[in-house]
């Protein structure tokens, strides 16, 4: 059973910076995508970044320029380099990896930046 652990959150101010990662507890293989979403009380869970099979990335307009998404398969875990944080970045930030048979989600970090 593959099990996705995210850690690196944490309380940050404004214009600070937090990595995320977010460890894989087995191989897995067939990737599709690799994601970081974020979930803001109140909020539906929205995609933050995502980083395809073919070394693509993708970014919400609102973290572009700012967020950057990264792989290191001999560790197997995904990053998210998080730069000049705001206070609407706060949220819970989970892990997502769609391969072609599963969908694996982290149990999910908490951000928080205050105003």
């Amino acid at each position: 059973q593959v099990r996705l652990v995210e850690s690196g959150g944490g309380l940050v101010q404004a214009g600070g910076s937090l990595r995320l990662s977010c460890a894989a507890s087995g191989r897995i293989s067939s990737i599709n995508t690799m994601d970081w979403y974020r979930q803001a009380p109140g909020k539906q869970r929205e995609l933050v970044a995502r980083l395809t099979s073919g070394s693509n990335t993708n970014y919400a307009d609102s973290v572009k320029g700012r967020f950057t998404i990264s792989r290191d398969n001999a560790k197997n875990t995904v990053y998210l380099q998080m730069n000049s944080l705001k206070p609407e970045d706060t949220a819970v930030y989970y892990c997502n990896i769609l391969t072609s048979s599963n969908d694996y989600w982290g149990q999910g970090t908490q951000v928080t930046v205050p105003s």
